[in-house]
């Protein structure tokens, strides 16, 4: 039985200059320091209040209110599934955790971003956090963080070139390409290297 090759589909120029050339890492760099330093604040600002850190009380608010059906208009969340989600969460006392989680979770996505350290997964995180803010109700600045969250995302490559990434991603590796560190090359002439 022949196996086919399936042609394989470059990208476009413009998206090869904007996610994979290291040319454009500066312009990245601006990008993903913004973008830090919006989630640090927020992180740290919760850290140290103890409706966030020790009670929850501040998230439990947060949800109590997302969750309320209004007699007339519309309520603040558009999905059935996501009210029943939070109402869940309500209901078990999760938000005395959870506050400390989102608190923890916006700094460490500010920091990661700041130090160009795994750009990518922090982007995503910072999506994901994004994508549970609007779902409850909250628009303010979340779709346009998550819009450049999404950019970053996609420019993981060169996003953290002028930070961390450009070291710590070659030491580490990625799911589909393990890193130096934990799996060092072999040395030429060893069995399975190159040269044997």
């Amino acid at each position: 039985m022949k196996i086919e090759s399936r042609p394989f589909v470059n990208d476009p120029p413009v998206a090869r200059l904007l996610f994979s050339d290291t040319r454009l890492a500066w312009m990245w760099l601006l990008i993903r320091l913004w973008l830090g330093v919006e989630w640090l604040q927020s992180g740290v600002g919760k850290l140290g209040q103890p409706g966030w850190m020790e009670t929850g009380a501040t998230l439990q608010k947060f949800w109590e209110r997302a969750v309320v059906i209004p007699e007339q208009g519309r309520p603040v969340i558009a999905y059935d599934w996501y009210r029943g989600f939070l109402q869940l969460l309500l209901e078990g006392g999760h938000y005395t955790w959870f506050a400390k989680l989102v608190a923890v979770g916006e700094t460490a996505v500010g920091l990661a971003l700041i130090l160009g350290l795994f750009t990518g997964m922090a982007a995503f995180f910072g999506v994901f956090m994004n994508w549970h803010f609007v779902m409850a109700g909250t628009a303010s600045v979340n779709a346009l963080l998550g819009l450049v969250g999404v950019l970053l995302v996609m420019a993981w490559k060169t996003a953290g070139w002028i930070g961390l990434d450009r070291w710590v991603l070659p030491a580490v590796g990625t799911p589909w390409q393990p890193g130096g560190l934990f799996f060092p090359p072999a040395a030429a002439g060893e069995p399975g290297s190159a040269a044997s």
